[in-house]
């Protein structure tokens, strides 16, 4: 990128795992490589060794707990502006947004430009307004947008950019299929999909996510005489064991128990999605993007999903015919057969890879230092 050497602070909670942690390390990754200077401010994580070898400076510093403690960060944070000198600070959660704006009003112009995403579809609120504030504030989809600019009217709708996330396409490239040794590995672990359709929907472990949706997708299908399995990828974490035996009781119920997996979270989902016939997307609230949809189409893998919110922006795009209404049992079940008898054709993604998502955050830092 042309011009001066720049300065960028994010600030976020943690570093261990989502999609707002893996944005902080995909926009360090790029202004490193454009010559800048990328500093993160985060509690840490197991994400944080792999910032710190991308190129990144972390400044370890407890800034995502909800207590009255943490407004003492406020002074920490004003001092590190003062000693970096930061062109952009850009916050990414609400807590370190509001340390930031508190940390910024004691610092003498120059200040810094402070920029906030709104990457989820919070409850609307005065402590969540913070993320509407910043001189920029980047929407994480068209979705996002129209949230903010229904529930925060007084914004200013030009200081709105929609940046979608992104996907690499070396990471989930066209057509992608699993070796055999890894195909092995995974059947051992999971014998009860194999040899037969594999339904994959991923998510963590809450009820928002739409398991249970599934689990009965999967018994309406059987009934139809599909040889059909279900993967639910990364629900079974830790503190959500009621919830799995919820689902398990379900599964048992529809006579489906043998056909159904829950997995803990998994790092080889490029090859999960690679191997399933349909990737689910059935989240019952809308979600502010849907990175599963852009990741599982960039394989060539059918979705079928809800039309709500950024993931019934997506599908509506790039893949219409694996929309269905929201909650709309009868109709999801009827699509599902439908793919799984001829699923369309899918096209390359041109659009929402992960350099568009890059340059067009570096642009608007660039834009604000001038």
């Amino acid at each position: 990128m042309p011009g001066r050497r720049l300065t960028v602070v994010q600030l976020l909670p943690a570093l261990n795992a989502g999609g707002v942690e893996r944005s902080v390390l995909e926009i360090g990754r790029a202004l490193v490589a454009a010559g800048h200077r990328s500093i993160v401010i985060s509690a840490g994580g197991r994400l944080q060794e792999k910032l710190v070898a991308q190129g990144s400076e972390l400044i370890t510093l407890d800034i995502g707990r909800k207590s009255l403690a943490t407004l003492h960060h406020i002074g920490t944070l004003r001092r590190l502006f003062r000693k970096l000198k930061p062109d952009i600070v850009h916050a990414r959660s609400r807590l370190p947004a509001w340390l930031t704006r508190f940390a910024l009003r004691g610092l003498r112009a120059p200040k810094p430009h402070f920029v906030t995403t709104v990457h989820g579809l919070n409850s609307p609120s005065f402590y969540s307004s913070i993320l509407t504030r910043g001189e920029r504030v980047i929407c994480v989809s068209n979705a996002v947008r129209d949230y903010v600019l229904r529930h925060y009217p007084r914004t200013d709708p030009t200081r709105l950019t929609v940046i979608p996330r992104g996907v690499d396409p070396q990471e989930f490239p066209f057509g992608y299929q699993p070796d055999d040794a890894w195909r092995r590995d995974f059947f051992l672990d999971f014998p009860q999909l194999e040899g037969g359709i594999l339904l994959t929907l991923p998510g963590r472990g809450t009820r928002l996510k739409g398991h249970a949706d599934a689990i009965v997708l999967l018994a309406e299908l059987i009934a139809r005489g599909f040889d059909v399995r279900l993967l639910l990828l990364g629900a079974h974490e830790p503190g959500r064991e009621i919830y799995i035996a919820e689902l398990e009781a379900l599964a048992a119920q529809r006579g489906v128990s043998a056909r159904v997996a829950i997995s803990v979270p998994r790092n080889d989902v490029r090859e999960i999605y690679a191997i399933s016939t349909l990737v689910l997307q059935l989240s019952n609230q809308p979600e502010a993007f849907g990175r599963t949809v852009i990741e599982a189409l960039a394989l060539c893998r059918p979705v079928l999903g809800y039309a709500h919110g950024g993931v019934g922006e997506l599908l509506a795009e790039l893949y219409p015919d694996g929309r269905v209404p929201l909650g709309d049992a009868t109709r999801l079940v009827e699509r599902a057969a439908e793919l799984l008898r001829l699923a369309p054709a899918i096209a390359p993604l041109t659009r929402y890879r992960l350099a568009d998502m890059q340059a067009a955050t570096l642009a608007v830092y660039a834009e604000l230092a001038g």
